[in-house]
C-alpha cells in the first residue's frame, strides 16, 4: 500500500508539470540532470578525509574540513556538523566538539521537507536531497554530547544528553506505525546513564538506569542484535542495589545471572573506560532488476519472482502516450542502498594495572555495525517505495519528452538510467563497536596498560590517569583501524 501511493504521487506530480517539460530548455535541463548524477559513493567523494582518518592524523582531518566549511550549510550539513563535531571531540576541544554536534541536533529536530529537492530526487536520485540521518545515528550525537560534558565536568548537562537517546528514540520508533523498528530502545544509553548517576553519587538512580539497561538487553538487545548483557552491567546493578539498601533486588540478581555478590568498598577511586573499536559501515548500493506486468484500471504491478517481491504502481491518470513509456521495456531497475561493514582489526581488550597483578576486561555494550545494518534493514519497505515512486517519476517523464521529439525523448531515458542511484551518505565517523569496564586504583598518577587482540596480533598502549579518591575519571579510547570490507 505505500509503494502504491508513493507511485501514485509520484506520477501525480509528473502530470502535472506536463506543460512545463514542453516549455523547458532541453539541452538544459539534460546537463543539469546529467551533472547530478555522481558515479562516486559518498565515501568515495571523501576519499582525502577517510585517508586522515584511518591514518590516525586528526589534525590534518580537521584542516581538510576547514577547507569544506561550505558544506555546513549545504545538504550535507547533518555529516559536516557531526565529523567536526566528532574530530574536535577527539582533539580534546570540547566546548567546540558541543557546538558543531548542537548543530547537528537542531538540525534533527527541525528537519522538514524540501519540495523543491523532493520533487527533484524524483526525477534523479535521493542524493540531491538534504541527508536525513539513520535513527542510531541521530542518537549518536547525544552519546557525544554526553561524553564532551562529562570531560569539561558538567555531569547534569551529560545527564540530559544521555537520557534524551532512548526519548529519541520512542519518538521516532511511533512514527513508523506498523513497521516498527528493532532498534526501538538502547541500552548502552541506560549504561551511560547509570554511570554519569554513579559518578555523582546518586546510586539510586544509578540502579534504576543499570536495571533498565538489562531490560533492554533483555527484550531487544540480546535477540535482536546478539550482545548478552556486559559483566560489568551485572556487577554495577548489584553493587547500586547493595549500597541502596535493596537487598531484595540483589538477591534477584544474583539468581537471575548465577552469581555471588561480594561487596568491595571503595578505597581510592573509580576509572570508567570506554574503547570504541573500529570504523562503521559505509553505505554502498545494489540494485534490483523488476519485470513490468501489466494490469487493469490504470495499474502495472512491478514483480521480482527471485525476490518475491510484487509492488503495484498506479499510471492511470497519465494519457495514452505517457502510460507508453512503460511499454517500452518491460525491465526496469532500481537502486537502494546498502552497508559495507569495516571489519575491526581487533575483537577483544583488556587493562592491566602498572603491577600486571589486576586485569580488567572490556565488555562490549554497543554493537553499532549490527544496530546500523538492521535499521537500513527495517525500513527498506519505505525505501522501495521511494525508489519506485522514482521510476514511475522518470518514466513519466520521458514519455512526456517523448511526446514531443522521440531523440531527446530517448536521451532522456538514458539520463534517466544513469541518475538512477542510491543515497550511499552516512555518518562514517563513528565507531564498530563500544566496549567498557570500571576499575578501582588507588589516589595518584597511574599507568595502565590497555591490550588490544585480534587476528592480526596483540597490541599494547600505555595510558596515563590521575586517579581522585572518591571520584570517578572517564577516559574514552578510540581504534581506527579496520582489516577491510565485507
Amino acid at each position: 500500500m505505500a509503494a502504491a501511493l508513493s507511485t501514485k504521487l509520484g506520477a501525480a506530480f509528473i502530470f502535472l508539470i506536463q506543460p512545463m517539460i514542453k516549455r523547458v530548455h532541453w539541452f538544459l535541463f539534460i546537463s543539469i540532470t546529467y551533472l547530478l548524477a555522481g558515479c562516486a559513493t559518498y565515501y568515495q567523494q571523501s576519499v582525502a578525509f577517510q585517508e586522515r582518518l584511518q591514518k590516525g592524523d586528526l589534525p590534518e582531518a580537521q584542516k581538510i574540513l576547514l577547507k569544506q566549511e561550505k558544506e555546513s550549510g549545504g545538504k550535507n550539513r547533518f555529516l559536516y556538523w557531526c565529523n567536526r563535531g566528532w574530530v574536535e571531540y577527539m582533539l580534546g576541544n570540547y566546548e567546540e566538539s558541543i557546538r558543531f554536534f548542537n548543530e547537528a541536533d537542531l538540525y534533527i529536530d527541525d528537519l522538514t521537507k524540501n519540495y523543491g529537492t523532493e520533487a527533484l530526487a524524483l526525477l534523479t536520485n535521493p542524493g540531491v536531497k538534504p541527508y536525513v540521518p539513520e535513527d542510531p545515528e541521530k542518537v549518536m550525537v547525544n552519546y557525544y554530547k554526553a561524553l564532551a560534558f562529562i570531560k569539561l565536568g558538567r555531569f547534569e548537562d551529560a545527564l540530559v544528553e544521555a537520557r534524551r537517546i532512548p526519548q529519541k528514540l520512542y519518538e521516532l520508533n511511533d512514527k513508523y506505525k506498523n513497521r516498527k523498528n528493532r532498534y526501538s530502545d538502547d541500552a548502552f544509553a541506560h549504561i551511560l546513564t547509570g554511570l554519569i548517576y554513579d559518578a555523582t553519587g546518586d546510586v539510586n538512580n544509578a540502579f534504576i538506569a543499570y536495571r533498565n539497561a538489562i531490560r533492554v538487553y533483555d527484550s531487544i538487545i540480546t535477540p535482536q542484535f546478539g550482545i548478552p548483557v556486559p559483566e560489568q552491567l551485572k556487577a554495577d546493578v548489584m553493587r547500586t542495589a547493595w549500597l541502596t539498601g535493596f537487598q531484595e533486588e540483589v538477591k534477584f540478581f544474583e539468581d537471575k545471572f548465577n552469581l555471588k555478590y561480594q561487596h568491595i568498598p571503595l578505597q581510592g577511586g573509580y576509572v570508567v573506560f570506554f574503547w570504541e573499536n573500529g570504523l562503521g559501515p559505509v553505505k554502498d548500493e545494489w540494485s534490483i532488476m523488476f519485470t513490468k506486468i501489466d494490469g487493469a484500471g490504470g495499474w502495472v504491478t512491478l514483480a521480482n519472482d527471485q525476490l518475491g517481491m510484487e509492488f503495484p504502481v498506479y499510471i492511470g491518470n497519465l494519457d495514452s502516450k505517457s502510460k507508453g513509456a512503460f511499454s517500452d521495456l518491460s525491465v526496469f531497475r532500481v537502486a537502494f542502498p546498502k552497508y559495507i561493514q569495516r571489519q575491526p582489526v581487533y575483537s577483544t581488550a583488556s587493562i592491566a594495572d602498572s603491577t600486571g597483578k589486576n586485569v580488567w576486561s572490556l565488555y562490549k555494550a554497543e554493537d553499532l555495525n549490527a544496530i546500523l545494518l538492521k535499521t537500513l534493514e527495517d525500513r527498506m519497505w519505505r525505501e522501495m517505495a521511494s525508489g519506485l515512486a522514482r521510476l514511475a517519476s522518470k518514466k513519466a517523464l520521458e514519455a512526456a519528452v517523448r511526446e514531443g521529439d522521440k531523440n531527446i525523448g530517448a536521451l532522456v531515458g538514458i539520463i534517466n538510467a544513469a541518475t538512477e542511484k542510491a543515497d550511499t551518505r552516512n555518518w562514517q565517523t563513528l565507531p564498530a563497536e563500544i566496549h567498557y569496564t570500571r576499575l578501582m586504583l588507588p589516589e595518584g598518577k597511574h599507568v595502565i596498560k590497555l591490550t588490544l587482540e585480534g587476528k592480526m596480533g596483540t597490541r599494547e598502549i600505555p595510558i596515563q590517569v590521575e586517579v581522585r579518591k572518591g571520584r570517578t575519571t572517564f577516559i574514552n579510547w578510540r581504534t581506527l583501524d579496520f582489516a577491510g570490507f565485507r
